[in-house]
């Protein structure tokens, strides 16, 4: 035995601790390791360069609702209409997903309050089929809407999608006119209707429900369009100026109202349901 063992064995080391997989999180925007309970705490906004990171429909439904808030039931639709298959079967990309999601698709609706003030809350998820919409999607918005209805409520959705689920074909397309006759009987009702726009928010979600809203509030630097940058490019044989399509941009050309800061969201949304619909405060 050499020395060096000798040595080290006679000394007091502490055993090994095992590392949790979790401890850190590389901010997506910055490439900055931060500590991942400290991230969480944060509202998973990195504190180095302020990149709003993407989070799923619990946590969002957390942040923005009063603690004892109701989600509503999954819809039932068939999961695999169109019999579709890519490099692998729907029903199989439909199990990997849900494997990883605590919901059965990307849409989740609840009723709850915000500060006091009672809405219903749908949320996109992004991290289940990048938030593509579907007939689940377009039944759970649709199922939010009549809560909403039903109970006289203000309806808040929080969007984060890439657009048309394309294994449901003609099927997904048609959730965009189910989804804009349900923000016009919001409307006729006159019941609030306000979207908050996650990054990203892109294709026929934008084109529909998205920027239906009676107010649209982004996230910083959240991606809003319909077409991809490169798609549009080539069509219009133009460079497309900088900051195309990001929150910023947009709100400096009319196409949404505010841009706000996660930490700020919340209340926010609680003024603005004071000013809409006073009468629904606590």
């Amino acid at each position: 035995m050499s020395w060096i063992s000798r040595v080290r064995n006679s000394l007091p080391f502490a055993p090994r601790r095992d590392t949790p997989d979790n401890l850190w999180t590389r901010c997506p925007g910055c490439n900055e390791m931060l500590f991942t309970r400290e991230y969480e705490a944060n509202l998973y906004v990195c504190p180095k360069c302020d990149h709003h990171g993407r989070i799923g429909a619990d946590t969002r439904l957390a942040q923005l609702l009063d603690p004892g808030f109701h989600l509503l039931p999954d819809p039932t639709v068939a999961d695999d209409p169109l019999k579709f298959r890519d490099t692998k079967r729907y029903p199989d990309r439909l199990k990997q997903a849900r494997a990883s999601n605590a919901h059965c698709d990307a849409f989740t609706a609840a009723t709850g309050a915000i500060e006091g003030r009672r809405a219903v809350v749908g949320v996109q998820d992004f991290m289940f089929m990048a938030g593509s919409m579907g007939q689940a999607v377009g039944q759970a918005f649709c199922n939010g809407a009549d809560a909403a209805l039903r109970e006289g409520l203000p309806y808040i959705v929080v969007t984060a999608a890439g657009g048309a689920r394309m294994q449901e074909g003609i099927l997904s397309l048609m959730q965009m006119p189910r989804a804009t006759v349900m923000t016009r009987r919001l409307r006729e009702a006159g019941l609030p209707y306000i979207v908050v726009l996650a990054d990203p928010t892109t294709g026929g979600v934008t084109a529909s429900y998205a920027m239906l809203g009676d107010i649209h509030i982004s996230e910083p630097n959240a991606l809003i369009g319909f077409a991809g940058q490169r798609v549009i490019q080539e069509t219009i044989r133009e460079q497309l100026p900088p900051g195309f399509q990001r929150a910023e941009y947009l709100l400096e050309h009319g196409m949404i109202d505010m841009v706000l800061h996660r930490r700020d969201l919340r209340p926010t949304l609680a003024m603005l349901l004071d000013y809409l619909s006073p009468a629904k405060a606590a």
